[in-house]
């Protein structure tokens, strides 16, 4: 093995590790040997999206494919994070159409198409996104977690037969799956399965628990101190409905709340919101307010630190308003902080 390969075969194993610094520096070893590796530089984009930098990311993997252009990981890796977190959906959808205008391989294709999915659905476009699907090629796949995908995609676009088989698939292949857990959870949850649902959603719990925090995760006190931040940011019929409540953050909800019915991803969760009906609101704790923040389902919905506070104000004033108005009327149905 040359010393190229040996420095881009040791990052990788670095970064399937989760050593991301590690395989950073390898990575980098390799570029002194060769300026113009466009594997180094693919490294280096998955490094960088991985520790939050979208930015960083998407110049490595332009880098990349710009030195192979058809080299398909880049692409796919740069539609990725297109969509998230930089949600530049048209951009991500230009690059699908270019990966499906060559690439034969039946992984690669799905990928294309199931990011191009992703972007359509985010932007709004559910007929155009639901006809996406039909240009996937036929399974079985290679890799269990494409089988995945394409059951979660299934899901969104509303078709829950059709996903229930591929998410349970995916489950036998890949048991310690929490998303695929998490979608088998939501899609039972629509077949009226209530009790499989609520199993689902309790072994989504247990796994997400065991996932290691975010490169970029602060300590528990900074996290508490962005909370606070977040609440003053709160409009004021939001911020007078939550004066004088108990705050408190946590890693994910508790298993008694997931069986009762909240969503085990949900980033806050509201109770207390005014007193019983014929309870005077002095009578005590019974009627008191109270947050609870989940710190480790708000990071995932973020791509890097400094999203955090914005992601808690958003997901906190929606709780409240919900609370206080009832769901709204684009109301998707998913699960949120609140008990079905």
């Amino acid at each position: 093995m040359d010393r190229l390969s040996a420095h881009l075969d040791r990052g990788w194993d670095l970064f399937g590790q989760g050593d991301f610094p590690g395989a950073r520096t390898s990575a980098r070893r390799a570029l002194e040997i060769d300026r113009n590796s466009p594997e180094a530089h693919n490294l280096l984009g998955q490094t960088a999206a991985r520790e939050g930098d979208a930015d960083d990311a998407l110049e490595h993997y332009k880098q990349a494919y710009s030195l192979d252009d058809g080299y398909v990981d880049p692409m796919l890796n740069a539609a990725e994070v297109l969509i998230h977190p930089m949600a530049r959906f048209e951009e991500a959808i230009a690059l699908c159409d270019e990966v499906l205008e060559f690439a034969e391989v039946k992984e690669e294709r799905a990928d294309a198409v199931l990011l191009k999915f992703d972007a359509l659905h985010a932007l709004g476009q559910e007929d155009a996104a639901r006809a996406v699907l039909e240009d996937l090629p036929e399974g079985p796949y290679e890799a269990p977690f494409t089988g995945f995908l394409v059951g979660r995609a299934w899901f969104e676009a509303g078709e829950f037969p059709r996903a229930l088989p591929l998410l349970i698939e995916a489950i036998t292949a890949e048991p310690d799956n929490a998303d695929a857990h998490y979608f088998l959870a939501m899609t039972r949850d629509r077949l009226r399965d209530w009790k499989g649902a609520t199993l689902s959603f309790l072994e989504t719990r247990e796994l997400d628990s065991r996932v290691p925090a975010a490169p970029w995760s602060p300590r528990r006190d900074l996290f508490h101190h962005t909370v606070e931040r977040a609440l003053l940011r709160l409009e004021p019929e939001v911020a007078a409905a939550l004066e004088g409540a108990l705050v408190l953050v946590a890693d994910v909800p508790g298993m008694e709340v997931v069986a009762d019915g909240v969503d085990p991803r949900a980033s806050v969760l509201v109770e207390g919101l005014g007193a019983p009906e014929g309870e005077a609101e002095s009578e005590g704790p019974r009627s008191l307010v109270r947050v609870f923040v989940y710190q480790r389902n708000v990071e995932r919905n973020c791509g890097a630190l400094e999203q955090v506070e914005e992601e808690i104000s958003n997901q906190v004033a929606e709780e409240v308003r919900h609370l206080l108005h009832g769901p709204a009327a684009e109301d998707s149905g998913l699960p949120s902080g609140e008990p079905n």
